[in-house]
């Protein structure tokens, strides 16, 4: 879909930088000899507006281009936000050319002006150069899982000045599924905060625990057997190109600890994405229990008086 509006926008652009270097020369053709006063300020003024139809041109083929590419989401996004906000930099140079006969003078007025709307604007100036920083130190991309101070969620947009976040469980969950709300954040929180990335780069996954309590009298080795198979098989079932490759560091674990409460606790560790640990615990639980409540005489659950 991107690729065909970009496609259309090269016609687009296209046609009309044709269009405006046409009747910069045109303009000189002795039929408009009447309007020679006029003439200097048209072709300026048009050849203007076909650099900036370039310029535009240009970002829309580069879009196209990082669209055609196998690159992540979120790399392929700052890109795009990287091409888009050259362009309009370079057009704003090209119009401040049109305005200003004397770029010097516009210079010393395009400071003066930044100077006293630098101290007005202070928190969008840092939260533009925190979107730089992002750009350059990856703290983040669009689709990973992140938390900066209270705020916990999956990155959908990152913007000029601010980030935009869907919430995972929130006041009102107690999984790790979206909320449904939508954090908007600015992006100079970066600065000042530490970020938790539940999906780094390095890793796809990171590790949870389930943990199920039983009696000290149940077959230890057993539960742990079954435990272990039950997140192999939902390990080879959810991350197929995973499994065949059989990394050791990606192998769940089984151990036991005291419960508070008199019991025995066999806590199973697994990887899993940090979008799926809901689900993943949830398919763990559906496929271990059933075979442990069949081996009533391996394993005993807390269950009437004896809870």
């Amino acid at each position: 879909m991107g690729n065909r509006d970009n496609k259309k926008w090269i016609m687009i652009y296209g046609s009309f930088a044709l269009l405006l270097i046409a009747t910069y020369y045109l303009v000189m053709l002795p039929v408009f000899e009447p309007f020679r006063e006029y003439i200097p300020f048209v072709r300026k003024f048009s050849f203007s507006l076909f650099l900036i139809a370039v310029i535009f041109l240009i970002s829309k083929v580069l879009e196209r281009l990082i669209n055609s590419q196998d690159n992540l989401e979120g790399d392929r996004y700052n890109l795009l936000r990287i091409v888009r906000f050259l362009a309009i930099m370079f057009s704003v140079i090209v119009a401040a050319s049109f305005l200003f006969q004397n770029l010097y003078a516009a210079a010393v007025s395009f400071g003066l002006i930044s100077l006293v709307v630098g101290f007005a604007l202070q928190a969008p100036i840092a939260s533009f150069i925190a979107w730089i920083y992002l750009i350059f130190r990856r703290s983040y991309l669009v689709g990973d899982r992140i938390q900066i101070k209270n705020f916990r969620g999956d990155v959908v947009e990152i913007n000029y000045l601010d980030t935009s976040i869907l919430e995972i469980s929130g006041d009102y969950l107690g999984n790790d599924r979206r909320s449904g709300r939508t954090i908007r954040f600015p992006n100079s929180l970066i600065l000042k905060e530490e970020i938790t990335n539940y999906s780094g780069p390095q890793m796809p996954f990171i590790w949870n625990e389930t943990a199920l309590q039983i009696a000290f009298t149940s077959d230890l080795p057993y539960v742990e057997e079954c435990l272990l198979n039950a997140a192999k098989q939902d390990f080879a079932t959810k991350y197929p190109k995973f499994e065949k490759w059989k990394y050791s560091q990606w192998e769940a674990s089984v151990y036991f600890r005291n419960n508070t409460f008199a019991w025995l606790e066999a806590v199973i560790s697994y990887p899993v994405e940090p979008s799926d640990t809901t689900g993943r615990r949830t398919r763990i639980l559906k496929a271990v229990l059933p075979v442990l409540n069949n081996a009533p005489e391996k394993v005993q659950f807390p269950e009437g008086v004896k809870r």
